[in-house]
């Protein structure tokens, strides 16, 4: 049976940006699935927020140097750590595409998997095996999965401390983008993408860092035996699916961009 993975300091989140800062719910590209995205995602980036900015074509194109992976619905069906073939192959010509800024051999840390379930809870021991099955699976590509430290004693509630979980999407992304930094792949957070099937973690974490969201709106539809025309989406799910249309639709919201990535020295 899978540890209950409860997230309250995210709902509370999820609240209150609805009230003050709904925006922030909708992703700056939305994709099917992760098989449609884009290798140079940069330009499509660009194309699909200009109009948000300004109403003209963009005056420079978003130089990504990191993507960030969910795994549950995203590259992975729901709770399993088995990768569909279609997805395997995805992320393998990602990694080895001579044009692709993750190249294995140009990037090597360019790419890494931050989820709520693997890696998430260093006192699940479920969660840590997942972290690295995912990691053994995935060996040849060199992608690794971000693994949540476990929470100062001094951390406050409103970081999503709190609680043996320590920082879980949507509140780690300080942790993600020290992660980067550290390793050399980025200098800004305009340099992300974050890649997932929930706008309120995956795109919401997005927000938060200050980097770009690409919403996969139909989450994984390959089962573990390869099998298509699945569809894994679950409640929650259905229900940011109406949220983001009666957002754009009728809220006449569009999706926020990176404070000042148009300004920013290239």
């Amino acid at each position: 049976m899978a540890p209950l993975n409860t997230n309250l300091q995210a709902f509370n989140l999820t609240v209150s940006t609805l009230l003050k800062q709904p925006s922030h719910f909708l992703p700056n590209l939305t994709i099917p699935t992760f098989l449609d995205l884009p290798e140079q995602i940069g330009h499509q980036l660009a194309s699909s927020s200009s109009a948000t900015i300004t109403g003209q074509q963009p005056k420079r194109i978003p130089k990504i140097k990191a993507l960030i992976l969910d795994k549950d619905n995203t590259l992975c069906p729901p709770h399993t750590t088995t990768i569909p073939k279609p997805y395997l192959d995805k992320l393998e010509q990602l990694r080895t595409s001579p044009t692709s800024p993750f190249n294995l051999n140009t990037n090597p840390d360019g790419v890494l998997i931050v989820s709520n379930t693997a890696g998430s809870r260093p006192d699940v021991e479920k969660y840590v095996d997942e972290a690295r099955t995912l990691e053994d699976k995935l060996a040849h590509l060199r992608i690794s999965v971000f693994r949540v430290q476990k929470p100062s004693t001094t951390t406050s509630k409103i970081d999503g401390a709190a609680g043996p979980g320590g920082r879980r999407k949507p509140f780690c992304g300080p942790d993600v983008l020290a992660w980067f930094r550290e390793r050399g792949v980025i200098d800004r957070p305009d340099e992300v993408v974050v890649v997932g099937d929930r706008l309120g973690t995956d795109t919401l974490m997005a927000a938060q860092m200050g980097s770009w969201s690409v919403w996969c709106k139909d989450g994984v539809t390959h089962s573990v035996t390869d099998q298509p025309k699945m569809d894994y989406r679950g409640f929650l799910a259905k229900v940011e699916i109406v949220l983001e249309r009666y957002l754009r639709e009728s809220g006449g919201l569009k999706a926020r961009v990176p404070e000042g990535w148009e300004r920013a020295t290239i």
